[in-house]
């Protein structure tokens, strides 16, 4: 009889099966994972029965098939034991309607029970026709889902139900297993096991106890980079002038390190580039100081005269100081001549990757929720994101900093 505590020295798979016709495939999976010595516990929607049986599954698996959350007098509390005793749930197909149960957070069977009762790490191997793959509503289910830890192994392109051909097509069960045997070693996504430093917010440089010179930025982007990166496996630490508190779902679990002034965020950061694999200079660091007034200037004694003076280059210094393989981002805010003032700090900075921003855009830049930018590398060729959110934005950003660290960039 199964226990809470199960003995099986084995990594536990659950293997959820949902309503699909791709569900054939999750038979090969199964026999694959058994294959690799994985234990595999299978667990079926009432839906997924239309199309495979749990018997085949049961004679496959390490234990039988479950596909109720009642009526097993060998464990009264299937989902709470198959939650906890789980190492990696894999639920291959995954349906639209299960991946919408899943992001609400019901539990109105043994599967998305079992989903809610497990800390474990959750692999979606979606399967659908195209036109509800393409569907903003599944879309953003994916994104609240990925946002709280899940990985997804988005669909293939290739021939679907019904003869049609597009995107939707579940992953094949050997390439799943490849995945499921890199989650179990430790993999969270493209950045696992890297270490990232990000810059977020404006830089405050005071001119007496009250007052400051800053700029516009929120440190939307910033925080955005923060959390996606450590969606996608990194260990991040975040240099921030805000009150990240208020900005970060994923606070507890990325080092966050508060500056004021730009000379505090060049000592922060310089001191952490050696332990750092890439640096995301997604701050807007002001380019000018001021020696401050111990004490607040008063209008009554006149118009004081502030004598600016330039700060310290913090993207200069990183890339003077880089170790092999490191990967510098800088960001450009622009409003003029955007294309050739971009070009022009690229070249003089000598970084792998430019975030260039049009902030005079409408809907981009300083203060908004979206974004809007092209990516310019260090050979030049450029790359326009679309407007959409600074968390869309961030995993493109993202996704170039893993290939460009897969490279070896420097």
């Amino acid at each position: 009889m199964p226990s809470a505590t199960p003995k099986s020295s084995s990594p536990r798979i659950v293997l959820g099966v949902a309503g699909g016709i791709a569900a054939y495939k999750s038979v090969d999976l199964l026999r694959r994972l058994r294959d690799a010595d994985f234990h595999v516990a299978p667990v079926l929607t009432p839906d997924a029965t239309r199309f495979v049986g749990a018997v085949t599954f049961s004679a496959l698996a390490s234990e039988p098939a479950r596909t109720s959350l009642y009526g097993d007098p060998t464990t009264p509390i299937p989902h709470t034991y198959l939650g906890q005793s789980a190492d990696l749930i894999v639920v291959a197909p995954a349906t639209a309607h299960l991946i919408a149960r899943y992001a609400m957070g019901l539990a109105d069977d043994l599967l998305t029970a079992t989903l809610l009762a497990s800390k474990a790490p959750v692999l979606l191997c979606p399967a659908m026709h195209t036109e509800m793959w393409e569907q903003p509503s599944v879309q953003e289910n994916l994104a609240t889902l990925r946002r709280r830890g899940v990985l997804v192994f988005e669909p293939a392109t290739g021939v679907l139900a019904g003869g049609d051909v597009g995107a939707g097509r579940m992953r094949e069960p050997e390439e799943i297993l490849e995945l499921v045997q890199r989650i179990v070693r430790g993999y969270r996504g493209p950045l696992s096991g890297k270490r990232i430093l990000i810059t977020a917010g404006g830089t405050r440089e005071p001119i007496d106890p009250v007052r400051v010179l800053s700029n516009r930025s929120s440190g939307r982007q910033g925080y955005a980079l923060a959390e996606v990166a450590h969606r996608l496996g990194a260990k991040v630490t975040l240099v921030s002038t805000v009150n990240v508190a208020l900005a970060l779902d994923v606070v507890r679990d990325i080092d966050v390190i508060t500056v004021q002034s730009a000379a505090q965020m060049h000592e922060a950061v310089m001191k952490r580039l050696e332990r750092s694999d890439a640096v995301i200079m997604a701050a807007a660091v002001s380019d000018f100081t001021v020696k401050p007034s111990p004490e607040k200037l008063k209008k009554a004694t006149g118009i004081p005269e502030l004598v600016l003076e330039p700060t310290r280059d913090i993207v200069l210094d990183l890339v003077a100081k880089r170790r092999s393989g490191q990967v510098i981002v800088a960001f450009a805010a622009e409003t003029n001549d955007v294309k050739e003032h971009a070009l022009a700090k690229l070249r003089r900075k000598n970084v792998d990757l430019l975030v260039v921003n049009d902030v005079g855009a409408p809907g981009a830049g300083f203060e908004h929720e979206t974004n809007e930018v092209t990516l310019l590398d260090r050979n030049e060729s450029s790359e326009t994101i679309s407007l959409r959110s600074k968390e869309a934005v961030s995993y493109e950003i993202l996704s170039r900093v893993a290939s460009l660290l897969s490279q070896g960039a420097s």
